[in-house]
């Protein structure tokens, strides 16, 4: 991509999101990164299958949430009494009182913002794999998955709940459960997940053909 204050020819422009340099849209190959001179923020990054593997990684994250939710996220023993709960036992353990709001915030937040952005990308991405014309508000769609990404904290929570283990370690013992290691799996497949999405390749993709 050229600076697109010494470009001439009208054409379509990309904007860093870091630095707000402009610049003119230019073919970037396959392996190959655009990234900003100004800042050095990565502006394009295709490829090969990333949205194959893109799809991949969503529907797994669809799925780890799902069975996060009701698998024993944790099991406390103290005093030779235990007691297992999952992430939905947690959370209904303080739906009483003045806590409705927080922790419907908590559930948006870290299960169902991941989820709604997951299945996003796949409505999105799985026509454009298999080179077939965009669903109908396919760009509003992927639009709404850019706007959910700083709000899906998955990986927020992940490290709140670390925090929190090692200071509980000294009043009870703690044994991770198996909704847990899904809960990591699913930030680490989220982490990968937004390393190999390109949105200057799906915006491409999306924008309408032109006809001579």
């Amino acid at each position: 991509m050229e600076d697109a204050a010494t470009s001439e020819a009208p054409g379509r422009y990309v904007v860093c999101p870091k630095c707000d340099a402009l610049y003119r849209a230019r073919s970037v190959p396959k392996g190959g990164v655009a990234a900003c001179v100004r800042c050095h923020t990565v502006l394009a990054a295709p490829r090969r299958k990333a949205g194959m593997l893109i799809i991949c990684l969503a529907l797994a994250t669809l799925i780890l949430i799902v069975a996060a939710i009701f698998f024993p996220f944790l099991t406390l023993e103290t005093r030779g009494f235990s007691s297992s709960a999952s992430l939905l036992d947690i959370a209904l353990s303080f739906s009483g009182g003045g806590l409705r709001l927080l922790v419907f915030l908590m559930l948006a937040v870290v299960l169902a913002l991941p989820a709604m952005r997951a299945a996003l990308l796949t409505y999105v991405l799985v026509p454009l794999v298999f080179d077939r014309p965009p669903r109908p508000l396919a760009a509003p769609a992927f639009r709404m998955a850019a706007n959910l990404k700083p709000w899906a904290m998955a990986e927020v929570f992940g490290i709140g709940c670390a925090v929190a283990l090692v200071k509980i370690t000294d009043l009870a013992q703690v044994a991770l459960g198996q909704a847990f290691w899904m809960f990591s799996v699913l930030v680490a497949l989220v982490v990968i997940q937004d390393r190999f999405l390109c949105s200057w390749s799906v915006w491409n993709a999306l924008s309408p053909r032109k006809t001579s």
